[in-house]
């Protein structure tokens, strides 16, 4: 009988799971697209929905082998899985659950095909058990590695863009160039709505972008490219639901990924290099948003009449990230080392 400790999945497991998983995502990002394009769905059957299911039962029945291979190399219990695959084996039946509630609720209501489709218990349910799952390779690598492999990263890429097909309403990288510089060009005596849908969008696709970049720098030295990706991923997402009517906004969003790299190699972010972590979240957004309006600019052949938004924004976006690193690393590491010996220490009393 082997020893019942935890054991960690090979990088060529979670590679596997990882592919597994973009499968899956990308059935979610054609169904995402149908409901945002196509205003006469009837039927739940549909090949969106072929892609999404088949990803999710592929993706299911790979990890349920996993556990089954552990099981019968002599491990029970909680020790026939691997290490951070449990969150995703109880996700598998969530996943499940709410996928046959999807159907029933689809055939009681009909189809969504607009913002109702965010807000769907079942819709909520499947997308809360997909991040999970999708998750499971970034949770082995932080358990077990000092360096995050690229199952990993491409996890951490494809968590946020999960949670921002949530944010329809609120994604700048659906935006087009015209939409952008329209929205920020007054008419004197006219207000414009967009123009504060524009600012909330961007802040909030802002936080989504960056905050799983600082969480990872926290725990590792991020290798060159992984903003990069992420910008990709997200920056895609949009390019999709659009149906690749922006691309120049996809472009802008790599590019701002890029740049956001060079900063993450020249300066080394991290939990013992505190300054640095705090200059790069936020020099990190500047660069991104800079890039962004500039593109949008260049892109529409003018740009925003109000300079004071698409200058100040970026600085507005930085601010943002300066406060994310400072709630996330409030302090310096030696400092807190300092306070946990100290009170490890007894205190003699007269």
């Amino acid at each position: 009988m082997l020893t019942e400790s935890r054991f960690f999945a090979s990088a060529r497991t979670d590679l596997v799971t990882v592919l597994l998983g973009t499968w899956f995502s990308i059935g979610l990002f054609l169904d995402a697209w149908a409901h945002s394009n196509l205003t006469e769905l009837e039927s739940f059957f549909t090949p969106w929905h072929g892609v999404y299911y088949s990803g999710f039962t592929a993706t299911g029945a790979w990890i349920l082998w996993l556990v089954w291979r552990g099981h019968r190399s002599g491990r029970r219990g909680l020790a026939a899985i691997p290490a951070g695959y449990g969150p995703a084996v109880v996700a598998l039946p969530t996943f499940a659950l709410f996928g046959v509630g999807d159907y029933v609720w689809h055939t009681v209501f009909g189809i969504e095909t607009d913002l109702e489709i965010v807000f769907s218990p079942t819709h909520l349910g499947l997308i809360v058990a997909m991040v999970v799952i999708l998750a499971t390779p970034l949770r082995t690598a932080w358990l077990s590695r000092d360096r995050p492999t690229f199952p990993a990263l491409l996890s951490l890429a494809f968590c946020p863009s999960l949670v921002l097909i949530f944010f329809p309403h609120a994604d700048a990288t659906q935006w087009s160039p015209e939409r952008i510089v329209e929205a920020w060009t007054f008419v004197p005596g006219f207000s414009q709505p967009p123009a504060g849908r524009l600012g909330a969008a961007v802040a909030i696709t802002n936080l989504i972008w960056l905050l799983p970049v600082l969480a990872a720098a926290r725990r590792w030295r991020l290798p060159f490219g992984t903003a990069t990706l992420v910008s990709f991923v997200i920056g895609g997402l949009g390019a999709v639901i659009t149906t690749g009517t922006q691309l120049e906004m996809f472009a802008a969003f790599v590019v701002g990924g890029l740049l956001s790299d060079v900063l993450l190699v020249w300066l080394k972010p991290g939990e013992d290099r505190l300054v640095q972590y705090r200059i790069y979240a936020f020099a990190s957004p500047f660069v991104l948003w800079l890039t962004y309006f500039l593109v949008a600019g260049i892109s529409a052949g003018r740009m925003p009449s109000v300079r004071e938004m698409w200058t100040g924004a970026p600085v507005v976006m930085g601010c943002i990230g300066l406060l994310m690193a400072w709630l996330m690393v409030p302090e310096f590491r030696h400092v807190r080392e300092n306070a946990a010996e100290a009170r490890r220490v007894p205190v003699a009393h007269p």
